[in-house]
């Protein structure tokens, strides 16, 4: 604020005074601004801000869920200035704030929408605000251990039956608020109960005592249930749909049920399915694979205008997804939003006598093109897609007929020049055994390091080339080995051993890296378990040619015993000033002065997570990273190194930053310490969902599931 005065005489000099805009432009610039700097801040400079700052169209809506600055202090302030012009009140994630900090949303007599994802909210609390929130609607909570539904009072109760659209996250078995929303039309529930308690003891999935109140399903039209790898989490689910099948809701148009692992169907899903296909025509659907996988249910279903489908990981083949899905390209314009992820099958007319490396079948994948052509979101990772080096199209020729597409998933294996691949004799990086064994030397070939010299090159010509040529408007690109698995899975040990990569990404290295570079919208990039990274370079391609990144995730990429590539990405980083967020996963990494010089330059860089089998750290960078570095906020490294170097680097650096960062989160452990488990429950879901964790996150839920 202080600038824009300052700033006035200077603008005037040069011929520009931006207290001159039109009062539109103005608002449209302060949109950008959040709002506790609005109302805190900015509209202290001058009066004509004074009064733009609590225009309607600003207070309207208060997004504090990243505003990662914000303190018990700012939000009392903020709900003292604004409470009343607030409608929609986002807090998701503001894990840092005290419970007491609930209290002040009191003041928004008029709520309408209210998400307190992630916040520490009491049974008790809950019930104080909601007895004043008359006007709710829209509701998203945690439920924790404690929470007792008894203490909710008949105020509270009373605007829950009013409220129409509730999420929330289950940490301990319970129904939570469901049972009083009597008039519910969309139900989002996130299990994460974990099997066993920190003492030890295993969990039931039987709900506490008082909780027999069943739900009211009756106006439901959006049913959607996340869960975590745990069989609790499965119990407990079982209890929410029980009801759904005895009598299914009439209005229903999208039921989703996201499950890891093996969920068994059981007689009381069989006959929901079974009511469903009777009742109810469908607009988005996912079900555990095991609902899918040898049963005739999809032939049965009926979908009305269907924009979101997730078959992910079933054994559904591409001859069932045509005929029983897809309908021969009836009706099916409407689709945005499709996950076939894992869906090993789906491009190969049957799966009977198929092997998951055979190649697929180029006309089906067209029909799928041809009758989905409006897909903006497409994932197609964990499989291997070979396309035939004789018989049809090329998956990516394909693919780039899809001009609406946003975010798309790949497998490494699909998007190699069939003639290239067998042509090509193996490169010295293919030679060396994918291992943490002895390593091997060998000589590196000598690459171009910026984008003229690359076009020099024949990769124009290659198909994944073309691919990125023609999808000028996505945002987030995956490129994922399709035998990738994390060292750090949910809920279990660090993995010590990985699969080595498909034979058909052998080639896949610096050239398809240097094609990503046309993406200039790109704004989140994954790219895992590529073998023939051999120097990196073109990561310093889409460091200067895609100026929106904001994610960047890179995992195994080149040979697994040393890290070829950190030169390229030091100089990769140099360039990416709007970088948020940055995973690392690669052994032997090593997180030193000249890293994290480097990754300094990122200035808007807020969380940061490497994950190292035998890597190191050196503690004196970290923190001078840290100081540097006053917009980062998240700090998780799993390393090689002792537990005591850990923990005193950890304290280090919370006992440093912590005061002027109240959301500051540091995690520094060592990766294959047997405490991993009880470390990573501490870790605020936000992060852990957001980053930590390493999953394809393309369609993995529909578009606009909450606001």
């Amino acid at each position: 604020p202080q600038e824009i005065v300052s700033g006035e005489s200077e603008e005037e000099s040069n011929g520009v005074n931006l207290m001159e805009f039109s009062d539109e432009i103005l608002l449209h610039i302060l949109s950008y601004v959040p709002c506790t700097d609005l109302v805190l801040n900015v509209r202290r400079t001058c009066r004509k801000l004074a009064t733009l700052c609590l225009d309607k169209s600003l207070t309207h809506t208060v997004l504090l869920q990243k505003d990662y600055k914000v303190n018990k202090d700012k939000v009392k302030q903020l709900m003292r200035d604004i409470g009343k012009e607030i409608y929609q009140l986002n807090m998701a994630g503001c894990y840092w704030l005290p419970s007491s900090t609930i209290d002040h949303v009191t003041r928004c007599k008029n709520l309408v929408k209210l998400n307190l994802s992630g916040c520490h909210v009491t049974s008790l609390r809950l019930s104080k605000m909601l007895s004043t929130l008359q006007h709710l609607r829209s509701l998203a909570i945690d439920v924790n251990p404690g929470f007792d539904a008894s203490q909710l009072s008949s105020e509270c109760k009373a605007t829950l039956s009013r409220v129409l659209e509730l999420k929330q996250t289950l940490y301990t078995p319970s129904y939570g608020v469901v049972p009083c929303c009597t008039s519910l039309e969309k139900l989002l529930l996130y299990f994460e109960i974990l099997d066993r308690s920190r003492e030890g003891f295993m969990l039931s999935g039987q709900l506490m005592v008082g909780e027999s109140n069943v739900p009211h399903y009756q106006n439901l039209r959006v049913f959607y249930a996340r869960l975590a790898p745990g069989y609790v989490n499965q119990e407990v689910v079982r209890l929410y749909l029980a009801v759904l099948s005895d009598r299914t809701p009439e209005n229903l148009h999208a039921f989703l049920i996201s499950a890891p692992g093996s969920f068994a169907e059981t007689g009381a899903t069989k006959n929901l399915l079974d009511s469903m296909a009777r009742n109810v025509r469908l607009d988005a659907l996912q079900l555990p694979k095991a609902w899918i996988n040898g049963s005739g249910l999809l032939q049965h279903l009926k979908f009305n205008n269907p924009f979101y489908f997730s078959f992910s990981r079933c054994t559904l083949s591409g001859g069932h997804l045509i005929q029983r899905v897809i309908n021969g390209g009836k009706d099916l314009k409407s689709l945005t939003s499709l996950n076939l992820s894992g869906c090993v099958h789906c491009l190969a007319p049957e799966s009977l006598f198929r092997k998951a490396e055979d190649d697929i079948d180029s006309s089906i994948l067209e029909n799928l093109v041809v009758s989905c052509c409006n897909l903006r979101h497409l994932n197609l990772s964990a499989a291997h897609h070979h396309s035939s080096e004789s018989i049809g199209s090329h998956l990516c020729q394909l693919l780039s007929r899809l001009k609406h597409l946003l975010s798309l998933a790949l497998p490494v294996c699909s998007i190699t020049d069939v003639a290239a691949n067998v042509e090509k004799p193996p490169t010295a990086s293919n030679l060396v055994p994918q291992t943490f064994g002895r390593k091997v030397r060998i000589g590196i070939q000598t690459y171009p390091r910026n984008l003229a010299d690359q076009a020099n090159q024949k990769i124009e010509s290659s198909v994944f080339w073309s691919l990125m040529g023609s999808l000028r408007f996505l945002e987030t690109l995956e490129v994922i080995g399709s035998s990738f698995s994390s060292a750090m899975p949910r809920n279990e040990p660090a993995i010590r051993n990985s699969l080595p990569p498909c034979v058909r990404a052998q080639s896949v290295g610096d050239s398809e890296v240097a094609a990503i570079s046309q993406l200039t919208y790109l704004q989140s990039l994954t790219l895992a378990q590529l073998p023939n990274i051999l120097t990196g370079s073109g990561l310093i391609n889409i460091g200067l040619q895609c100026q929106h990144l904001r994610t960047l995730s890179l995992a195994n990429l080149g040979m697994m015993g040393k890290v070829v590539y950190m030169s390229a990405l030091m100089d990769m980083l140099k360039h990416c000033k709007c970088l948020r967020d940055l995973r690392l996963e690669q052994p032997y990494f090593c997180a030193g002065a000249q890293f994290f010089q480097a990754l300094s330059h990122c200035s808007s860089l807020q969380r940061l997570c490497i994950v190292s089998r035998s890597g190191t750290l050196q503690s004196d960078a970290v923190m001078s990273f840290m100081a540097n570095c006053l917009e980062v906020i998240m700090c998780h490294m799993f390393m090689g190194e002792s537990l005591t170097v850990c923990k005193n680097l950890q304290q280090s650096i919370v006992r440093s930053f912590q005061a002027d960062r109240p959301a500051l989160n540091v995690v520094i452990f060592p990766l294959l310490h047997e405490d991993l488990t009880e470390v990573i429950r501490d870790v605020p879901m936000r992060h852990l969902d957001e980053i930590t964790l390493f999953k394809s996150r393309v369609a993995e839920e529909p578009p606009n599931l909450w606001w």
